[in-house]
């Protein structure tokens, strides 16, 4: 039988009627952050929830909202030890003789939340907590920075305990919860709603889709998407629903990055838990905005990422990282498979950064007639000085002269962003492909959608890319079908 962890799915508001009835299989225990939404009936919540229940009260000084002094604290943690079947007790203020009488060892969680950059402290504190029997402890401090996330890691893989939780916090930190199930943690918790309980807290919708929880498959390899940000990536789903199918032992994780040569140094190349624990990193897609760092870190670089000026794809081999770039190639096969063959066509490429360099480069070689519009002259002109096409300043672009345009900025994230073109002033029948990705089309995909326009999803570009990336990382071809359903696009 598999291994697998407990799903903790964390309540940050009073639930609706029937709420958490829908709460997804899996998750076997409710924790009630009393601090955000104050102390609800256990028996309510009963009614439509049958797994365990968690009260945590959480301070204000460990990264919560409550301020009552110690004797309300206190009432407030004994009342609700006779209704919950767990209790947190923070370690350095709950555990007064009153509350240890009121709350026996196996319905505690001592937990301590704060700053602690290296593994030595971790561990004085948790040797501190550990004083007091209960049936779980959770250690939880900050990352602030890259490699701080791996002291929770290391504390997990030194202990050896399936009673501890570890973990950081943060969005630098979300990766480190999904490896401490894997390195002993008992538990992982995700947030209820679409409200996070804690920065960096997946929802327990993600933990289930994206990473196949409660079950712990066979684990040899870790991969992961390196960015700023990257919360947005669909990149886990579409991997690791893939590696399940395939049957790989590897996982795929987000790393937040606000600083590459930090990441590249305090978890690629200290990686030394990861190592230990059985679990080395072993391929990782690069986005915005390293793909020139990732070029330079690589002990070997293609000729195509060479040629782009960064790469989308690091991949672990005997001899160092190699790099490789796939934007390239995914703009061109997700534009073919829609609309046949892209020689002699006329097509402009809407931004200068490296997707747009790439989708250039990668239209360019399979014989297009590429321009590039830039807002920015000087940049964009050079791009197209370096690649030998035309370049067309985007103030004066008209897009009515293309029958393929690609999106190739950020704009279209947010829905305020402008839109790049003018849709009304493109050329009949033309070809519309955004980079930019979310739970809807953006609006320049809509707007040319609504006039009759073919359009391209970034969902689709990403899926295309991801084709060559998975076959490097793993040696194995992406299946396709199963990446069109999890991304949720429509059938072939």
């Amino acid at each position: 039988m598999p291994k697998s962890a407990e799903i903790v799915a964390s309540l940050t508001r009073a639930p609706t009627s029937g709420e958490l009835a829908d709460l997804p299989r899996g998750v076997s225990v409710l924790e009630v952050r009393a601090d955000l939404c104050g102390d609800l009936d256990p028996e309510a919540l009963r009614r439509e929830f049958d797994g365990r229940l968690l009260y945590t009260l959480r301070s204000q000084r460990e990264g919560g909202t409550d301020r009552c002094d110690p004797a309300e604290r206190q009432r407030r943690l004994a009342t609700a030890s006779r209704g919950f079947d767990l209790v947190d007790l923070e370690g350095q203020r709950d555990l007064a003789p009153e509350v240890l009488e009121a709350i026996e060892p196996s319905r505690r969680v001592i937990s301590w939340h704060g700053l602690a950059r290296d593994v030595e402290g971790l561990a004085k504190k948790f040797l501190e907590l550990a004083e007091e029997p209960a049936a779980v402890y959770k250690m939880v401090p900050t990352a602030r920075r890259s490699g701080d996330e791996v002291a929770a890691l290391q504390l997990l893989s030194e202990l050896g305990r399936d009673d501890v939780i570890a973990f950081a916090t943060g969005a630098i930190g979300t990766w480190s919860r999904h490896l401490a199930p894997r390195l002993g943690a008992p538990w992982i918790f995700g947030s209820a709603g679409a409200e996070e309980a804690a920065p960096g807290q997946p929802t327990v919708r993600e933990l289930i889709e994206d990473y196949g929880y409660p079950e712990l498959r066979e684990l040899r390899g870790l991969c992961g998407v390196a960015g700023h940000p990257v919360r947005h990536s669909l990149s886990p789903r579409l991997h690791n629903a893939c590696y399940r199918h395939l049957g790989l032992p590897l996982l795929y994780v987000a790393f937040e990055v606000p600083r590459f040569a930090d990441f590249w140094l305090e978890v690629v190349e200290e990686g030394e838990v990861l190592v230990s624990g059985g679990i080395p990193l072993v391929g990782l897609s690069v986005t915005t905005p390293y793909k020139s760092q990732a070029l330079s870190v690589a002990a070997a670089t293609s000729p195509l990422a060479e040629r782009v000026g960064g790469a989308n794809t690091l991949v672990l081999r005997p001899d160092g990282w190699a790099a490789e770039n796939t934007d390239a190639e995914g703009v061109v096969l997700s534009l073919e498979e829609r609309c046949g063959s892209v020689r002699g066509r006329r097509a402009v490429v809407v931004g200068a950064g490296r997707a747009g360099r790439a989708g250039a480069l990668g239209l360019a070689l399979a014989g297009a007639e590429v321009t590039v519009a830039n807002r920015n002259r000087k940049r964009g002109q050079a791009v197209a000085d370096e690649l030998g096409i035309p370049f067309c300043d985007l103030a004066d672009l008209d897009p009515g002269g293309f029958e393929i345009v690609l999106q190739a900025t950020t704009l279209g994230r947010k829905k305020s962003d402008p839109l790049p073109l003018d849709p009304r002033r493109l050329a009949s029948g033309a070809v519309v492909a955004d980079y930019v990705y979310g739970a809807r089309q953006t609006p320049l995909l809509e707007a040319a959608k609504a006039r009759g326009h073919q359009v391209i999803d970034g969902r689709e570009i990403l899926l295309a890319q991801a084709r060559r990336q998975f076959q490097l990382m793993t040696g194995q071809e992406l299946p396709v079908d199963l990446g069109r359903q999890v991304l949720g696009l429509e059938e072939s």
